[in-house]
């Protein structure tokens, strides 16, 4: 193999690198600091395809270390940070494994720490979705369901905001346990339902085919000047939103 080849998979190795570190803040509940990393790990995502791209090396092994860089980065964080969330939430952040160890009882299933796991959906959603993604080859142009860095920056931005913002409502929503599990699940369904999804490729930059993209993209960088952090969430669900009004608008023309 040339070198050439290898620069791509070595940028997503940095995306590995990248979650890998998350991972170890989020298991410490610096929660902040893990959410930076994802970033940094979803940068190195969108870089590792546009130069394997542009060097026209795309292969195979490419394809798997980049779901399995994923996995973690969008998948494993993610997941944790919920968990996390979830604990706090129910302010309970010293419980402790060796109590269920001392004491096997069935009732410790409803205790914070349970109910915290139910974080790790979104792990699951992620991996679920990534092995679908390398099997369909619908998703050239476009994406079926919510893609895993979209659902993993939905989730980076709660203690973001929690850290950064002191807008109230924000931050009482992402404080509450109801809140937290039904982002969960919603993400988790997204990220694996079979709903359209643009993709921001430009092929041939055309205003009238591409409106739906620019108006998406002139959006949210509004919503970043304006709320910063909180805007992140209001993206992805615009980009929700918009994908749908597009599609309508495909299916009547």
């Amino acid at each position: 193999m040339t070198l050439k080849k290898q620069v791509p998979n070595f940028i997503t190795l940095l995306n590995l690198l990248s979650g890998s570190i998350a991972v170890y803040f989020a298991a410490n509940n610096a929660l902040a600091l893990a959410a930076y990393f994802v970033l940094l790990g979803i940068f190195f995502d969108f870089f590792d395809g546009f130069t394997a791209r542009l060097l026209n090396v795309q292969g195979e092994l490419g394809k798997q270390l980049d779901s399995l860089a994923d996995v973690v980065t969008s998948g494993v964080v993610p997941g944790i940070i919920m968990v996390q969330l979830l604990l706090n939430s129910l302010k309970n952040k010293h419980w402790e494994f060796s109590v269920l160890l001392e004491k096997p009882d069935f009732s410790y299933f409803t205790t914070p720490l349970f109910i915290s796991l139910i974080g790790l959906i979104i792990t699951l959603g992620a991996a679920f979705r990534l092995a679908k993604f390398n099997l369909d080859e619908r998703q050239t142009s476009s994406f079926i369901g919510l893609p895993t860095p979209a659902a993993a920056l939905v989730v980076i931005s709660f203690p973001l905001i929690l850290e950064y913002s002191n807008n109230q409502f924000s931050i009482m929503l992402i404080e509450n346990t109801s809140f937290l599990i039904g982002v969960t699940l919603v993400l988790a369904y997204l990220m694996n339902a079979e709903i359209p999804l643009f993709s921001l490729k430009f092929k041939n930059f055309d205003w009238k085919k591409d409106f739906i993209k620019i108006l998406f993209i002139v959006i949210a960088i509004l919503f970043i000047v304006l709320i910063k952090f909180i805007a992140i969430p209001m993206i992805i669900l615009l980009y929700v939103l918009l994908s749908l009004i597009e599609n309508r608008y495909k299916l009547k023309a």
